[in-house]
Formats: C-alpha cells, structure tokens, sequence
C-alpha cells in the first residue's frame, strides 16, 4: 500500500499537470515551435508590459525543453518572450548549463543587447530557472547588466550553492548525463557552496542597486540544499515559499519550474507587480 503523502505527491502533481494541458492551442503551438510563439522577432513589447521576458535555463537545460510551460504561459499574457542557450560543452549537446558560468553571464549579455536591439525597449525582465536564477547576478554586478534589467526572479535558484550530492538528484530526470556530473565540468563547480565563483558573486551583498529581486523557492527541493539558501537579502528584494501560497503543492526543484502553473502565476506577478493578483492553489488553473 502506498504511504499518503506519495499519494498526496501524485494527486497534486496530476492536478498541475492538468493546468498545464489547459493551456490553450496557442500555448501548444509555441511549445512544437518556439519561434511562432516566443523568440519571435518581430515582437514589439505592448504598452502594459514594456519589457522583454528573457528566459534562463538550468544545468542540464536548454532554451526550448526548459520553458514549454512557462513560456506559452507567458506569450499568453501579452509579453515578448525570448530564450537562449548557454554554457555549451564541445560535443555535448541538448544538455547546456556546464560552462564557466562568468562565461555564461556573458553570453547572456551579449543574448539581452540582440533583445533589446530588437524590440527597440530599454530594459528587459529575467526569469531563471535553477542555475538561470542564479548566473544573471553576475550579469548584473560584474557585467553592467543592471542598467539593462529591470527585475530578476529566480525560480529555485541556488544563490549561495549546493553540493554535488544535490546537482546528482538532477539525474534521473537527464538520462546520458551521468559522466557530465563530476567537479570537473566547471558549470557544476562554480555552483559548489564556497567555490571560488560563489564568493566572489556574493562578497560585498547579494544585490546590486536598481533591480528588483524575486526569489520563488520549495520546500521540497532535493537539489538547492536548505532551500532557504536560495533566498536573498538586500533590498528590493522579495523571497516567496511557493507552500506559504498553496500548502498542497508539492513541486520539487524541477517540477516548480516545468509546469507548476502556481509558480507561473507568481513569476507574473513579479513581472508586473502594480496588477498582481493573490497567488492560491486555484492558480493552477489560472
């Protein structure tokens, strides 16, 4: 007999499944191809959302598998929303995120410069899911992003690290990606709590003046380990756990990023605070 709380797990995760299969056709069609729904570029930001949404992947991600929820949830919405990839290994493909990841600020800088050169806007939102919750602060702090970004949220980021112990619980959801999970693959080593990046990233405060900061976490995280260790201090900055909004929803460190639509809602209404509306269970019919 299945203990209830694996019980409680399944049920929650199929009512969130099945506010991701709501999504309307629209959505559908983004996911089956990206470029009709998000990175289309010919999107010009509306006057109610003025902004480009620039979506960052985690370890093991890329720009497309990462975001079928929350990017059609977003496009939906009114909002331009753009993906890239980033920290590619040679001869590693699909799975991204394992680079130095100071490169990997890097190449999103140079990925926010082509968006706002295409929408003709001034500064941009971020939403990042794991490790894309994480690298943009050092966009921010070392690179002049925060003169380009608007607001950051993070979507279970590890701000001050993880061990690998935690990065291996990724792996069952990455079949074929046993051998990339080592100390050597600099992506995961800059990412170790105490490496060299980290502390560099985090000296001096967790935020930089002029952008505003989102922090969603769970408290279910197998990855980001407490996962109040994703949280942030500074100001203009807002840490949300997703079960003080909705006490049943049992999203783990992938799940609350995929397609949990109650995490969707809140990253909407970090994009667009001054229309916010409560985040409940019931968002994930939203």
């Amino acid at each position: 007999m299945l203990p209830w709380n694996r019980i409680r797990r399944c049920l929650v995760a199929l009512l969130l499944a099945a506010g991701l299969v709501a999504v309307p056709a629209a959505g559908a069609t983004a996911a089956e191809a990206p470029s009709s729904g998000w990175n289309n570029w010919s999107c010009k930001p509306s006057a109610s959302h003025p902004r480009p949404v620039v979506l960052v992947h985690g370890t093991l991600g890329n720009s497309v598998d990462n975001w079928l929820g929350l990017a059609p949830y977003l496009v939906k919405r009114g909002y331009c929303v753009f993906s890239l990839d980033y920290g590619q290994l040679p001869g590693v493909p699909l799975f991204h995120g394992l680079g130095p990841i100071d490169k990997s600020a890097e190449q999103l800088d140079a990925f926010v410069d082509k968006v706002l050169d295409a929408t003709g806007a001034a500064e941009t939102d971020l939403v990042g899911h794991s490790q894309g919750g994480m690298m943009p602060r050092h966009y921010l702090k070392f690179l002049g992003g925060a003169a380009e970004v608007n607001a950051l949220i993070g979507i279970a980021p590890d701000n001050h690290g993880t061990t690998l112990s935690g990065l291996t619980k990724l792996l069952p959801y990455f079949p074929g990606a046993e051998d990339l999970l080592s100390t050597a693959t600099p992506g995961l080593a800059d990412q170790i709590t105490g490496s060299d990046f980290l502390t560099k990233l985090n000296e001096g405060g967790d935020t930089v003046p002029g952008v505003r900061y989102t922090v969603l976490a769970t408290k279910y995280d197998q990855v980001v380990t407490p996962y109040r260790s994703g949280y942030l201090e500074g100001p203009d900055v807002r840490n949300v756990l997703l079960q003080d909004l909705c006490p049943v929803d049992l999203s783990e460190h992938l799940a609350i990023g995929l397609f949990d639509r109650i995490a969707f809602h809140e990253v909407a209404n970090a994009l667009d605070p001054a229309h916010a509306k409560p985040t409940t269970c019931a968002s994930a019919f939203s």
